[in-house]
C-alpha cells in the first residue's frame, strides 16, 4: 500500500480535494456538525463537470453509498475505482491497471468469491450491474432521443456479513451467520426491568426469530441470547439503546458489523412495520391474481398465513399483532431488520418463504413454565460450550465431543439443542428412547443412514436459494445483464435440491424399517410418513417424469416430457400441426405435379423448399418461388409454403420462449410444497443429531450409563444429583493420556442427604475440573445423551449458574471482582430449588476479610434460603470450619500427597480423587514450584505462609461466631447487591462527578461496620 499512496497521493490530494478537509455529506453537513450523514457525500459541480459520463455514473453512485465498497459492472468485468480500488488490492489481492486513476477489477465468474472475501472481513459491498447493453443503448438513442452516451446501471445488491447467501467459505462453515436487530422498550417502572424486542434473522436459511422479553437490570437474557448466536451483524435504533444495553451488545459479541438506522424513519415502529409487511404480502397475493406469480407459487406462500384482517400474515405475525403492547417491540424489531434488507434487495425474497418462529422463553422471569434448561451467558462461556477460551474456536468444547452429525443442518439443530438443554422429565426420557432406540440391533440401519447423508449439500440453504430464485429479483432479475450463464447455474441447483430431497426421503424410508424393533414416540413420529416424515413421493416422481435430470443438468437447460407443461405442450401441438400441414401439402404437390419423387429439402437457412425435376419445370404454376437449384432440379417455395412457413417460424419461437421459461414454472411448482421440503429437511436433521448423540458414547473414556431422569410431582421433594465414577465428557485420552483422568463418585441433594458440596483442597489439584465436569454431565443429561459414568441419578435442572476464572470487562468498564460480583448477584436473584451452582473461588478479587466474608454470606443464602444443589470451590479454610457441623453442606476435597523437597517447601502429588473432609492448606507455594521460581523465594514465601497462619489462627474464633447469625449474612448479601448496582451506575457516566460517591462511600461504611461486628 506504501507504492500505491506514493503512486496516487499527490492526485487524490490535489483532484480529490472534498474527500479531505472540506467534506460534506449529500446535504453539505460537516463532521461534526448536527445529522452529519458520512454515508453520503457532497460533490462539486465543477469536479462533476469534469467527469466522463461513466466517471460521472460511478461517483453518483459512490457519493450516496461512502460506507460501501462498489462492485461496479462494465462488460464483462466488475472493476473497483478510486478508495475502493486500494480496497481491492489490499484485500482481494487485485492488480492496479496503468495510469493515474487507481482502479483494479475481476472477472465476472469471480464474483461470489470476492464479493463474499470482502463481506467476510467487514466490508459492505454495493453491486452496480448493467441493466442495459450497448446495443440497447443504441436502439433508445435512436428511438426515443436520449442523450445518453452510457449504458444504463443499477444497484442490484448489497452484500455484508450477514446477508451472505452463497459462497465458497459459507458452504464449507455449517455455522449460521445471524443478523440482529436489537430495540429497547420502556417499561412503567423506570428504575426495575429492561423490555427488549428482537429480530433474529439466518438469510441464508429464510429462517426468521421473532421476540419479545422483559429482563434484569444486567440484560440476563440478552447475554445469553448474544452468546448463543454470536450474530455477525447487528441492526439498531441510533442513540436510542441504554449505555449497560450497548455494553452488553459489545461484550457478548465477536466484532460484528453495526448498522444504526434512524428511529421510525429507518428502524420502523410496530405500526409502520405492521403497514410495510402487509403491503408486501398483498403484493405477493396480488402478483398471484395477475398472474405474474404461477397459481401453485400462490398456494405455497398461502398456506402458511391465514386471512383474518391482517392481510394474510403469516401465524407468528398473527400471533403478534394480536399481543398488542406485549408484541410491539419485536414488531418493531422486524421492522428494523426489514428497512435493511430492503437496501439489499432482500425483504420480499426473505418474507416470501420465511420461517417464522418464536424465540423460546428464554426462562428469565417465569422459569417454572419453561421447558428448557436455561444456560446464561456465563455459563456458555465458563463452561466453553461452544467456543474454546484459549482461541474462541470449538476445539475441547462440548459442542465438538457431541458433533458427529453429518450434514450442516444437523450441525445447526445440536447447537441449538445444547443451547436449551430440555428440562421436562418426561420429555428428556422420550429423547432418551430415541437415542436407545438407534443403538444396538439398529445401530448398523442408522450407520448406513448416516452414509447417504453425507452425500447431501447444506439442504437448508440449498432450499432458501432455491425458493428465493422462484421470483427473479436484483442479481437474478431479468433486466440485468449477466455474461455467466446464470440460468445454468440456477438450473444445477434446483437439480440439486430435487435429488437432495428424493435422498432424504430415501434414507428416512430406509430407516424405517428399524420401527419393528423400537417403542420410541419420538423414532415413530420422524419416520412414520404423512407424520413427522412428509410423504412427498409423488411430488418426487413428478418431476422424475417431468424431465431427465441428467440431461438437463449436462446441457443446461429443460426439455420437458409430454403432458408435465400445458404451456410447453400446447406450443410444442401448434409446432407439429404447421409441420402436419406442409406434408400433407408435399403430398398434393407430388398428386398435382404428377411425380412422387419430389420432396422438402434444406438449402442453408432455406427449409421447406420442394425441390422438383427439371422436366417437370414447364409445369409449375406461375406463382411458385424459384429459390435455387442444382444439376437436373428446380426449387420453389409455393404461397403456401411461404404462408404455413411464417406460421412455423411464430409456433416454434412460442416454443422456445415456453422453453426458457419453463424453468422457473418448475420452481414454481417446486415451491408450492416447500412446507413439505422444510419439514423433510427438519426430520433428517433431527434424526442426524439423534445418531450423533447415540454413538457420542463410543468416545468418551471408561464406563457410560443412560442417566435416570427422576420427576416428581412433590414440589417438596429435594431434587438430587448422584453419579457412581463420573468421568469427563470432553477430557479424552487424547489429549491427556490413557488412563489420567481420575473418575469421581459425587452425590448432591436428595432425601436427607447435603445439597452443597464445600470443596477445597490443592491449587491445581482439580476443583475447577470436578466443577465443570458436574455442570457438563447434567447438561448431557438433560440433552438425552448418555454421561460418562456407572450410575447416574438427576432430578433435572432449571438453570446452571456458573462462575470461575478470573476474567474483567474493561472494555465495558467492569474489573475483574465487579465483574464476579455481578454474576454472584445474578445468582442471588435468579436461582431456585432446582437449579444448580458452581462457583469457583468466590471473593478472591478483594482483601481476605471482604472476600471471606462476601463468599460465607453468598453460601448461607444458596444453602439455606435457595436450598438448591451446588459446588462451591475456595481457598478459604475457615469456612469448611464454620460448615462442618451444617447437614446441608458437605465438606469435601481434592486428596493429594504431601512429602518434603528442598529445604522447607513442600511437594505435593495431585490424585484428583473427591475426597470427604477439609484439607487444611492450598499449597500455593507447590505452585510456585511447579511454575519454577527460584529456590531462594520460594523458602521465603514457605515461610510467610507459615508465619500468615499463626496470625490468622488467633482471629478466627472471633470471625466464627457472627457468621452463623442469620441477620449478619443477610445484610451481607444486600450489600453484595447494592454494591453492585452503585458500581454500574458509577461505570454508566463519563465521569465520577456525574453520580453522587456518597452512596459508594456509605456502602464502604456500612461493610466496614459490618466486618468490626465480626
Amino acid at each position: 500500500m506504501g507504492d500505491a499512496a506514493e503512486r496516487f497521493g499527490m492526485r487524490e490530494t490535489e483532484k480529490l480535494f472534498f474527500l479531505g478537509e472540506e467534506r460534506r455529506d449529500a446535504k453539505r453537513r460537516r463532521p461534526g456538525d448536527a445529522n452529519y450523514d458520512p454515508r453520503t457525500l457532497y460533490l462539486p459541480t465543477d469536479f462533476l463537470r469534469s467527469l466522463s459520463g461513466g466517471q460521472r455514473q460511478w461517483w453518483e453512485f459512490k457519493s450516496k453509498h461512502m460506507d460501501k465498497v462498489l462492485f461496479f459492472k462494465m462488460g464483462k468485468f466488475y472493476e473497483l475505482f478510486e478508495m475502493d480500488a486500494h480496497v481491492g488490492a489490499k484485500e482481494l489481492g487485485l492488480q492496479y491497471m496503468k495510469g493515474e486513476q487507481p482502479h483494479c477489477g475481476f472477472p465476472e465468474k469471480n464474483f461470489s468469491m470476492n464479493v463474499e472475501k470482502l463481506a467476510r472481513k467487514g466490508y459492505r459491498v454495493l453491486v452496480v450491474e448493467q441493466t442495459e447493453t450497448p446495443e440497447q443503448l443504441e436502439l433508445r438513442r435512436k428511438e426515443k432521443g436520449s442523450k445518453d452516451k452510457v449504458v444504463k446501471r443499477e444497484v442490484c445488491a448489497v452484500v455484508t456479513k450477514g446477508t451472505l447467501t452463497e459462497g465458497e467459505m459459507l458452504s464449507s462453515n455449517p455455522d449460521a451467520s445471524y443478523l440482529m436487530a436489537v430495540v429497547e422498550g420502556t417499561l412503567e417502572n423506570q428504575n426495575a426491568d429492561r423490555l427488549f424486542g428482537v429480530c433474529v434473522v439466518d438469510v441464508a436459511t429464510s429462517r426468521v426469530v421473532l421476540g419479545q422479553f422483559v429482563d434484569d437490570k444486567e440484560c440476563s437474557a440478552l447475554c445469553c441470547l448474544l452468546s448463543e448466536l454470536r450474530p455477525v451483524e447487528i441492526v439498531k435504533p441510533a442513540k436510542q439503546l441504554s449505555t449497560e444495553t450497548e455494553r452488553v451488545l459489545l461484550r457478548h459479541t465477536r466484532n460484528p458489523l453495526v448498522n444504526e438506522l434512524d428511529p421510525l424513519l429507518e428502524f420502523w415502529d410496530a405500526e409502520k412495520t405492521l403497514h410495510e409487511v402487509k403491503n408486501i404480502y398483498s403484493r405477493i397475493v396480488q402478483q398471484s391474481v395477475s398472474g405474474s406469480l404461477n397459481e401453485a407459487n400462490f398456494h405455497g406462500i398461502h398456506s402458511h398465513m391465514e386471512e383474518n384482517g391482517l392481510g394474510c400474515l403469516p401465524d407468528v405475525l398473527s400471533d403478534l399483532v394480536r399481543s398488542g403492547e406485549n408484541g410491539s417491540c419485536a414488531l418493531s424489531a422486524l421492522g428494523g431488520t426489514l428497512f435493511y434488507l430492503k437496501q439489499a434487495f432482500l425483504d420480499e425474497t426473505l418474507l416470501r418463504f420465511a420461517k417464522f418462529e418464536l424465540l423460546p422463553c428464554s426462562g428469565f422471569g417465569n422459569i417454572v413454565s419453561n421447558q428448557y434448561m436455561v444456560l446464561d451467558a456465563a455459563a456458555l462461556e465458563n463452561l466453553e460450550i461452544f467456543e474454546n477460551s484459549r482461541n474462541g474456536d470449538s476445539s475441547g468444547t462440548l459442542y465438538s465431543q457431541l458433533n458427529h452429525c453429518v450434514t450442516a443442518f444437523g450441525k445447526r439443530l445440536l447447537k441449538s439443542w445444547l443451547a436449551r438443554p430440555l428440562f421436562h422429565p418426561e420429555l428428556i426420557r422420550e429423547r432418551q428412547d430415541a437415542v436407545a432406540g438407534l443403538r444396538g440391533i439398529n445401530l448398523a440401519c442408522a450407520i448406513e443412514f448416516r452414509k447417504a447423508l453425507s452425500r447431501l449439500p447444506d439442504m437448508e440453504r440449498l432450499l432458501a436459494r432455491v425458493f428465493a430464485s422462484s421470483e427473479a429479483q436484483g442479481r437474478n432479475a431479468n433486466k440485468v445483464v449477466l455474461y455467466e450463464d446464470a440460468a445454468k447455474k440456477q438450473l444445477q441447483e434446483f437439480i440439486s435440491a430435487l435429488r437432495g430431497c428424493e435422498l432424504m426421503a430415501q434414507a428416512c424410508s430406509s430407516l424405517g424399517v428399524i420401527l419393528e424393533n423400537v417403542e420410541s414416540r419420538v423414532l415413530h413420529h420422524l419416520l412414520t410418513p404423512g407424520n413427522g416424515l412428509p410423504d412427498i413421493h409423488s411430488v418426487i416422481n413428478h418431476f422424475k417424469d417431468a424431465f431427465d435430470w441428467v440431461e438437463a443438468n449436462n446441457s443446461g437447460r429443460v426439455i420437458p416430457h409430454g403432458g408435465v407443461d400445458t404451456e410447453y405442450d400446447s406450443a410444442c401441438k401448434r409446432v407439429k400441426e404447421v409441420e402436419s400441414s406442409l406434408t400433407k401439402h408435399l403430398k398434393e404437390q407430388r398428386k398435382l405435379l404428377g411425380d412422387a419423387s419430389i420432396t422438402y429439402v434444406t438449402v442453408g437457412k432455406e427449409a421447406y423448399l420442394l425441390e422438383v425435376p427439371e422436366s417437370l419445370r414447364g409445369s409449375i404454376p406461375r406463382d411458385y418461388e424459384l429459390r435455387s437449384s442444382r444439376k437436373g432440379f428446380f426449387r420453389y417455395w409455393t404461397p403456401n409454403i411461404k404462408k404455413l412457413l411464417g406460421e412455423l417460424l411464430q409456433a416454434e419461437s412460442e416454443k422456445e420462449s415456453m422453453l426458457k421459461s419453463i424453468l422457473q414454472r418448475l420452481i414454481g411448482r417446486f415451491c408450492e410444497h416447500h412446507n413439505k421440503w422444510r419439514q423433510l429437511a427438519s426430520a433428517t436433521a433431527e434424526l442426524d443429531v439423534l445418531i450423533s448423540l447415540a454413538i457420542t458414547s463410543d468416545f468418551y473414556e471408561g464406563p457410560t450409563c443412560r442417566p435416570t431422569i427422576i420427576g416428581s410431582s412433590n414440589p417438596d421433594e429435594v431434587p438430587c444429583f448422584s453419579t457412581k465414577n463420573l468421568g469427563h465428557p470432553v477430557l479424552r485420552s487424547d489429549s491427556l493420556g490413557k488412563g489420567t483422568f481420575v473418575p469421581n463418585d459425587i452425590t448432591i441433594g436428595g432425601p436427607g442427604r447435603p445439597s452443597f458440596i464445600l470443596l477445597t483442597g490443592p491449587n491445581m489439584g482439580g476443583k475447577s475440573t470436578l466443577l465443570r465436569q458436574v455442570c457438563l454431565a447434567v447438561i448431557l443429561a438433560q440433552v438425552g445423551a448418555d454421561v460418562p459414568a456407572e450410575n447416574f441419578e438427576l432430578s433435572p435442572v432449571d438453570q446452571i449458574f456458573v462462575r470461575m476464572g478470573a476474567k474483567d470487562h474493561i472494555m465495558a468498564g467492569q474489573s475483574t471482582f465487579l465483574t464476579e460480583l455481578s454474576e454472584t448477584a445474578l445468582m442471588l436473584s435468579s436461582a431456585t430449588c432446582n437449579s444448580l451452582v458452581a462457583l469457583d473461588e468466590l471473593g478472591r478479587g478483594t482483601s481476605t476479610a471482604d472476600g471471606q466474608a462476601i463468599a460465607e454470606s453468598v453460601l448461607q443464602h444458596f444453602v439455606h434460603k435457595v436450598q438448591c444443589r451446588g459446588l462451591f470451590s475456595t481457598h478459604y479454610h475457615r469456612l469448611a470450619v464454620n460448615y462442618q457441623k451444617d447437614p446441608k453442606v458437605s465438606l469435601c476435597h481434592m486428596a493429594c500427597r504431601v512429602g518434603n523437597g528442598v529445604g522447607d517447601v513442600e511437594e505435593v502429588t495431585f490424585l484428583y480423587r473427591l475426597t470427604p473432609g477439609a484439607c487444611p492448606k492450598s499449597y500455593g507455594v507447590n505452585v510456585a514450584r511447579l511454575a519454577g521460581l527460584p529456590d531462594s523465594v520460594l523458602q521465603k514465601a514457605a515461610a510467610k505462609s507459615r508465619e500468615f497462619e499463626d496470625t490468622y489462627g488467633k482471629d478466627k474464633k472471633k470471625f466464627e461466631n457472627n457468621l452463623s447469625n442469620r441477620s449478619w449474612v443477610d445484610e451481607m448479601v444486600e450489600l453484595v447487591q447494592k454494591f453492585v448496582d452503585v458500581a454500574e451506575t458509577l461505570g454508566c457516566h463519563e465521569s465520577p462527578e456525574n453520580v453522587g460517591l456518597s452512596s459508594l462511600t456509605e456502602l464502604r461504611q456500612r461493610v466496614q461496620i459490618l466486618m468490626q461486628k465480626s
